[in-house]
């Protein structure tokens, strides 16, 4: 059967526009399902009388489910196709922000569960999907999608206390979230890609072991834990630390949203900075070092530099995701390695990413002091400096002609 014959049995695949007004659609889910729980705690707690360390786990749950979530992405869309399993992870996710909703901490847990099984195996399809709907430019449009996560992120974080005041209850401002989830689910069933089935030169089967054996996949998936780790440290302890700091709880509050607010343009705007050099090493030490240095101003430098260290922490922030999410297509042949790479980049990277919001509360906890908690932040950024220098060189994973993984 010819090509174009076996896709006269499906629909066509969308405009190329279409696709992406889809990723921006779905990337908008995969964000506020984290960030909208964060400024609603502290009535979550009065309200439930969970103990303090099932709050920080209510947080850190989210995270740690990407990581054991994402590697399933590849092995459900081999079985479903990748679009029905993504729109599979839509509806997870939007039964698990009803659940979340109905206000006993065991629904709680159990919609947290689920929201995070469905950002994990979405967010891990995006990529893939990128890749081989728009191959061309799939680096540039990682950057929209990037942009539409950091905007789910920022209205998560913006809108929780409002939609509370004006729906009456946090459970229905959490609620509310899942609305956004069913619009994109019908969305994605209506116009989602056709299925294009892959080349039959390249095996199937076989690559996760190799791609573990590959040093390039480690580096790329550091690379993304030191970054995703310092991400969410802003999202889950940022405020806590700015008020340590001498800050009021309403500045805090406003110089985090700030930051998140401009990661925005930093998103989009990094993969096009990434195009000007050979390789992408030059663009993620530069993003590298205004993290670096946005914590440090913050923590430790003149309070009248402050904006100027909300301003560099968001651009670097908004960044370093892009490029993460962009070396994931830019380091693979093509979109079934990329699908591979992404499971195995946001699965350990996300796992390990977890252990960062965790370690600040514990030396919080110890009385550490904003001295020491800032050296650590500065080493996490160092090592993922080093990474990616290796990951940033212009290499690519791809397949020989005897189906074996290879660096090119």
């Amino acid at each position: 059967m010819t090509t174009t014959d076996h896709r006269a049995h499906h629909r066509a695949s969308p405009a190329p526009w279409a696709f992406i007004a889809l990723m921006v659609l779905v990337g908008l889910n995969l964000r506020p399902a984290l960030s909208s729980l964060a400024p609603l705690l502290p009535r979550i707690e009065a309200d439930t009388g969970l103990p303090m360390l099932a709050i920080g786990a209510l947080t850190t749950l989210p995270v740690l489910c990407l990581g054991l979530f994402a590697p399933s992405a590849p092995w459900l869309s081999r079985r479903l196709g990748t679009e029905r399993t993504l729109s599979l992870a839509l509806l997870v996710l939007a039964v698990g922000l009803g659940l979340r909703g109905l206000a006993q901490p065991a629904w709680l847990f159990a919609g947290t569960l689920l929201v995070g099984a469905g950002i994990g195996i979405a967010g891990t399809l995006l990529p893939a999907l990128v890749k081989r709907e728009l191959p061309d430019s799939a680096d540039l449009m990682t950057g929209v999608y990037t942009m539409a996560l950091c905007l789910g992120g920022a209205l998560g974080a913006g809108l929780s206390i409002p939609l509370t005041e004006a729906l009456g209850g946090w459970t229905y401002s959490l609620i509310s979230w899942a609305a956004l989830a069913v619009v994109s689910l019908i969305a994605w069933q209506t116009l989602m890609p056709s299925h294009r089935p892959p080349p039959t030169t390249a095996p199937a089967r076989g690559d996760s072991g190799a791609l573990l054996r590959q040093p390039l996949a480690w580096q790329v998936t550091l690379y993304m834990g030191c970054q995703s780790s310092l991400a969410y440290i802003v999202f889950g302890w940022l405020p806590t630390l700015l008020v340590e700091r001498g800050y009021d709880e309403a500045e805090a509050g406003w110089m985090t949203g700030a930051s998140v607010m401009l990661q925005l343009g930093a998103a989009l705007s990094a993969p096009w900075v990434a195009r000007l050099g050979r390789d992408q090493r030059p663009a993620l030490v530069l993003v590298l070092s205004l993290i670096a240095a946005g914590f440090w101003v913050l923590l430790q430098g003149p309070a009248e530099w402050r904006w100027a260290g909300v301003t560099m922490l968001g651009f670097g922030q908004g960044g370093g995701f892009s490029l993460a999410l962009s070396l994931i297509v830019l380091r693979t042949a093509d979109a079934r390695l990329a699908g591979k790479l992404s499971g195995m980049v946001q699965g350990v990277g996300y796992a390990l990413a977890s252990l960062g919001p965790l370690g600040v509360g514990v030396m919080l906890e110890l009385d550490l002091g904003l001295a020491g908690i800032t050296a650590a932040l500065m080493a996490v950024a160092a090592a993922a400096a080093g990474f990616a220098l290796l990951a940033g060189r212009n290499r690519r994973l791809a397949s020989d002609d005897a189906g074996r993984l290879v660096v090119r």
